[in-house]
């Protein structure tokens, strides 16, 4: 017998009839003698459609009772899943964030899982109930309900794994595991059968959509084995485990893509000390995130080019930012440009191999892709190239690593 928690994403439960399909998947589990918790995100769309009843009443809105509304989807998803199990003649009931409960802080909108108290479930789970829980919601020490922010219920799933110490936490979604690239935008991408946490996290990071980055971040804390499948298919899905259990790691396992980026460049910056803590303190206080930074080497000491990447999002906020201090450190002229995408090969065989950047600035260099931004990290290298070669770019990397699947 093992502990397993099934996490169903919007797509997965997007009307009733797959709400029904989903009751048969658990079941499926709890006839193979397995204890069974389930996690659910709301009916995909309705999330959305929340926060816009909220907006259209203020935009400046109470972050309190934001989060009563929006949460509101995730509780209509576990009681209609618990009514779906009972009627398959299963015993199964809902359990609300406030009810395990599921403790977290006070950053509504954006909080974070403290602690889970799954006493009184276990109890139920060891009785032959299932527990399905609305994923994406908690409650704070004075009783107010939390969200955690967009993608939540993947970290509500792993969280409740860590707590009930579960041999495995599969999330359901409309994909069938983790690829080595788009299949959307490269053909030939393959389906990864293991990849590690460290691999997963940076993949997300760096805009990989299966899996929300902060849950990837729980599961390697707290070793939860990680199982990424498809709700439409039996095939079996990839899991994200320790480097220790991957025999033969490959040299590059994924390349990611974000087009959510927008390069900064401020030309002719005074080139002495304290000037980089001058600019990017402001955007920090604006809680302002800077990604890449890339400062060029001054040719008569006195003055320097500067450049960064924030969110697309960000990119208004930030230049006004800069602009409001300009005084504090100066500068000749400032230059925005959101039509950029970051491209990151990502490989825990970086570690041990020489190289790999050099392969990957030859791939895009035979294709003529300027790259404009460089970073790295212990096993990724990540470029800033115009968006308009994304497709050219990942197809390109893809093949120059030796990641097309054959035939």
């Amino acid at each position: 017998m093992a502990l397993i928690v099934m996490k169903f994403g919007g797509t997965s439960v997007g009307d009733v009839e797959r709400i029904k399909n989903v009751a048969k998947r658990v079941k499926g589990e709890v006839d193979a003698g397995n204890k069974v918790a389930v996690v659910v995100s709301a009916m995909s769309g309705v999330t959305n459609q929340l926060v816009d009843y909220v907006t259209s009443i203020t935009p400046l809105y109470d972050t309190r009772e934001y989060d009563v509304v929006v949460s509101s989807g995730e509780q209509v998803t576990s009681g209609l899943l618990a009514l779906a199990l009972q009627d398959l003649g299963v015993s199964a009931r809902s359990w609300l964030g406030w009810q395990l409960p599921v403790k977290t802080d006070k950053a509504h909108g954006k909080a974070r899982i403290l602690d889970i108290d799954c006493s009184d479930a276990l109890k139920c789970m060891d009785a032959g109930e299932v527990v399905v829980m609305p994923g994406f919601q908690g409650v704070t020490a004075d009783h107010r309900v939390t969200t955690l922010g967009r993608g939540g219920s993947d970290t509500s799933a792993v969280a409740l794994a860590a707590a009930l110490k579960a041999d495995r936490c599969d999330i359901y979604t409309d994909v069938d595991g983790v690829y080595t690239t788009d299949p959307r935008i490269v053909s030939k991408a393959k389906k990864l059968h293991r990849i590690t946490f460290e691999e997963m996290l940076e993949m997300a990071s760096l805009g990989a959509k299966v899996l929300q980055t902060r849950s990837v971040e729980v599961a390697m804390k707290h070793n939860v084995r990680l199982q990424v499948r498809s709700s439409f298919s039996d095939e079996p899905g990839t899991m994200v485990v320790n480097e220790d259990e991957i025999v033969e790691q490959e040299l590059i396992s994924g390349i990611a893509y974000s087009r959510d980026e927008a390069k900064i460049t401020l030309v002719g910056v005074a080139d002495q000390p304290g000037v980089a803590a001058r600019i990017f303190g402001p955007l920090a206080d604006a809680s302002i995130n800077v990604d890449m930074i890339v400062q060029n080497i001054s040719e008569d000491g006195k003055s320097t080019d500067m450049t960064f990447t924030v969110s697309k999002t960000d990119m208004t906020r930030a230049v006004d930012v800069v602009k409001k201090h300009a005084a504090e450190f100066g500068y000749q002229e400032l230059k925005s440009d959101p039509n950029v995408v970051k491209v990151s090969v990502v490989g825990v065989g970086m570690r041990s191999h020489a190289g790999i950047a050099q392969r990957m600035f030859q791939a895009l260099a035979d294709k003529g892709i300027n790259i404009q931004v460089i970073s790295t990290s212990e096993i990724k290298v990540s470029v800033l190239i115009a968006e308009e070669y994304t497709e050219l770019a990942l197809r390109a990397l893809h093949t120059a690593y030796g990641l097309d699947a054959e035939g």
